[in-house]
């Protein structure tokens, strides 16, 4: 099992599953779907440096539900689970 421990000011998110139904209950076929803009912080790194060396911490944490853009961060596979790398600032929230 490979550990893996992000840097600075960069987060590992999993995104969350999007609906496989439409509100009006129209199945939306897999080809179709968008990937989903929402995840779940897995980890984060400490926090990148100031101007005078200090680490800034970040704001958001394992276990978090956050929003990201749509082209934000690097898709990785890590223990056979696809994952996304970004830093903190492609992070637009928090949800919840």
């Amino acid at each position: 099992m490979t550990k893996f421990r992000p840097l600075h000011d960069r987060v590992v998110v999993r995104r969350l599953k999007s609906e496989e139904k439409t509100a009006g209950g129209i199945i939306i076929p897999e080809t179709a779907k968008e990937k989903p803009m929402e995840g779940e912080v897995i980890s984060a790194g400490p926090g990148a440096r100031n101007e005078q060396g200090q680490i800034v911490a970040l704001d958001v944490k394992a276990g978090d539900r956050v929003l990201f853009g749509k082209w934000s961060g690097t898709e990785v596979t890590i223990n056979g689970e696809e994952l996304l790398i970004m830093k903190e600032s492609d992070i637009m929230g928090v949800v919840g």
